[in-house]
């Protein structure tokens, strides 16, 4: 065993027995989530007693049960969905924000805007989403091209969240 290779399984040993590392486990039927829904003007929903949170997270869908593993996921426009105790499903459309998964069975979601799904009119979203294609298409500035592409990923993430409905 050459003395680098002896070196480097010593010191993992060592610290392996210095330090106990905490194991996660898998949700049982029984465990909650602890979530928290806010905006940055009121709160939207706050419960000890939900199943399962699936969010839109910046790298995909995500689903959150109790025991998560702590973490912070940027949101992207979508649909965040909870699924309390008794099955009962409750859904928001959100601009964008913040999921904090915490230890202990927390979850806390941090968005800019958000509206109950039922909220919406798909007749609206199509205009508004046609409206702020003819902006990008259209000749105006770069600024107002930019704006306008913002909006055409909210109203495509809407329309896809109320085609989930």
């Amino acid at each position: 065993m050459t003395a680098l290779r002896f070196a480097s399984n010593t010191s993992r040993r060592i610290v392996a027995n210095k330090f106990t590392l905490g194991r996660r486990g898998y949700a049982e039927a029984n465990d909650k989530i602890n979530l928290s829904l806010v905006l940055p003007h009121k709160v939207l929903y706050n419960s000890t007693d939900v199943s399962q949170v699936n969010v839109p997270a910046a790298t995909g869908d995500m689903g959150i049960l109790a025991n998560h593993v702590p973490s912070v996921e940027a949101l992207r426009p979508g649909l965040v969905e909870v699924i309390e105790a008794g099955n009962a499903v409750k859904k928001w459309f959100i601009s964008s924000g913040f999921a904090t998964v915490h230890p202990n069975n927390k979850l806390t979601i941090n968005a800019v805007e958000a509206a109950e799904l039922d909220a919406f009119s798909p007749e609206t979203i199509r205009s508004n989403l046609a409206e702020a294609q003819r902006v990008v298409a259209g000749n105006g500035t770069e600024e107002d091209k930019m704006e306008a592409r913002i909006e055409v990923d909210v109203y495509e993430a809407l329309q896809h969240a109320i085609g989930q409905k």
